[in-house]
């Protein structure tokens, strides 16, 4: 949705893939690429570093990079500068937004920031689109994509490195009330890691797994839980006030 919102305000066309469904994506037409992800603790999740270290290796194609987080961006933004530089783009812009949490833990911790956006996170929000589209604009006429410097937070230079099975390990084992689970398959569907399997109950495969926290947070049923949580919170999708924000 932040990525719609950015794309109806800049001044060339910007089409959003879900890398998640579209595993391979031609660049070849595009002059710049942006690069956007949610946080995943304090870094980029797995299945998009793999997409990025996936792509072919560039000569110095622009790119802007761009993060949502909710109770704290940690490494993501400059992670992500660093990963899709590694394949020889060059980041020229970048830029972190709060959004509610979807972590439940964090979420249960009181940290759900449910109201974000705020309406100065917003205006923040709006004036990178606005850099943004002057970089880009003056780019498309002239051909040279001169960026402005990425403003990465103090912090980010001294949190560590966070492994990538760390939110997994965080997550626990994974169970199934079977009772409650009517088979209905949307979490073998919505796994980014094909980490789930109908067997008609769902199973999960830990090596796979990255948790994510996706088949928790979307089952209809409420039928999957961990040892530390069972009966919520949930994070089922963005809530009718941030699709009026983003929508406006």
């Amino acid at each position: 949705m932040a990525c719609e919102y950015m794309a109806r305000r800049l001044p060339v066309p910007l089409d959003c893939v879900d890398v998640t469904a579209v595993p391979r994506i031609d660049l070849g037409r595009a002059d710049v690429v942006g690069f956007a992800t949610s946080t995943d603790f304090w870094g980029i999740p797995y299945v998009f570093e793999a997409f990025v270290e996936g792509l072919p290796r560039q000569d110095g194609k622009p790119a802007f990079v761009f993060n949502t987080f909710g109770a704290g961006s940690g490494k993501t933004l400059r992670v992500l500068a660093r990963a899709v530089e590694a394949r020889g783009f060059s980041a020229l812009a970048g830029y972190s937004l709060r959004m509610p949490e979807s972590y439940p833990p964090a979420i249960a911790s009181g940290k759900g920031a449910a109201d974000a956006p705020g309406r100065k996170e917003m205006a923040g929000f709006d004036s990178f689109i606005s850099e943004l589209a002057g970089i880009l604009h003056a780019g498309r006429d002239d051909g040279h994509f001169g960026g402005a410097k990425l403003r990465l937070g103090l912090m980010s230079r001294f949190l560590p490195d966070l492994s990538r099975t760390a939110a997994r390990d965080d997550m626990g084992e994974k169970h199934v009330d079977a009772l409650v689970c009517t088979e209905c398959g949307l979490c073998e569907r919505n796994c980014p890691y094909v980490a789930i399997k109908l067997e008609p109950k769902p199973t999960f495969d830990s090596c796979k797994c990255y948790g994510c926290w996706r088949c928790y947070n979307l089952c209809p049923a409420h039928a999957i839980y961990t040892g530390k949580f069972r009966t919520g919170p949930f994070y089922p999708g963005p809530s009718e006030l941030l699709k009026a924000k983003l929508r406006a």
